[in-house]
């Protein structure tokens, strides 16, 4: 199945617009699968064979998180074959994904993102690293997003970023005033010239493995336990909706296709009002 395997891989690249990490992951998911149906010598796989082989990978020990990603990366492989009329019988359709445990995301308090911002100060990269958590904060980038970033995408008069999300999908999301002043004193004294907005040292488009350096460095400043660049967008998440956003509004705001994403942070709103709740009301 090498040439169907390629011609799936092509379809997530043209058609659907896919990025190059998750064409990765889906290829190196799927030849494993086909490796065990090589092994086993099988032609036809059939749901009994998938669900060997689901127990081959819990036997190694895999989470069930990564099982439920391996199931969805073979169900999009032969729900595309099964429409190219490649295969007669599709062997995942009748296999579930396991049941994953919600896992709350990490995020950080209002006088701790002050902490962080105020240590990035006496540092020869000082200006660049205030802009990028900033930014992060006031606009709920990914660090994908952030990282692509050019000078032009900033409007500086409207204070909007336009960013290209998972799939390449544009949006534009809003630039606190806080968050444009970083922004502009990074442009005018702590860079070279270039179009790209965040420079690494050697005046290269910075990479998200930089961001992440970046991160580390300033977490252990501030003397905060644990800190990514996603932990910043699950903060300015909560904040909002703390603050009495409403949830659409902060699902376009995070470029999130589906509401169910979004609504993991009512439930941290949520825990965080219980807890005032049981502190405040006098017959709590």
């Amino acid at each position: 199945m090498k040439r169907e395997l390629n011609d799936f891989l092509k379809h997530l690249s043209v058609e659907r617009d896919s990025s190059a990490h998750t064409i990765r992951n889906y290829k190196i998911d799927i030849i494993d699968w086909l490796s065990f149906l090589e092994k086993k010598k099988i032609k036809s796989a059939d749901h009994h064979n998938v669900r060997e082989y689901l127990g081959i990978l819990t036997e190694k020990g895999l989470s069930k998180r990564t099982i439920a990603r391996k199931i969805a990366c073979l169900r999009s492989f032969y729900k595309f074959l099964s429409i190219r009329g490649k295969i007669e019988r599709n062997p995942i359709e009748i296999i579930s994904s396991p049941r994953l445990p919600q896992r709350l995301p990490h995020f950080l308090q209002t006088e701790e993102v002050e902490r962080l911002i105020d240590a990035t100060k006496n540092d020869k990269f000082s200006l660049r690293d205030r802009a990028i958590i900033e930014l992060l904060y006031s606009s709920g980038l990914r660090v994908s997003e952030l990282a692509g970033l050019n000078i032009e995408d900033i409007d500086f008069e409207i204070g909007t970023v336009r960013c290209f999300g998972k799939g390449k999908k544009e949006r534009i999301t809003p630039v606190g005033s806080l968050a444009g002043e970083a922004l502009e004193a990074y442009l005018r004294e702590g860079r070279r010239e270039s179009s790209v907005l965040f420079l690494n040292r050697f005046g290269k488009r910075i990479t998200t493995r930089g961001v992440w350096m970046i991160l580390e460095k300033v977490r252990k400043k501030a003397g905060l336990s644990h800190l990514s660049p996603h932990t910043l967008r699950h903060s300015v998440a909560t904040h909002l909706l703390e603050r009495g956003a409403d949830i659409r509004s902060v699902q376009e705001f995070l470029g999130h296709k589906r509401l169910s994403t979004t609504q993991i942070y009512t439930h941290l709103t949520t825990k965080r009002l219980k807890e005032v709740y049981d502190k405040a009301h006098p017959r709590a």
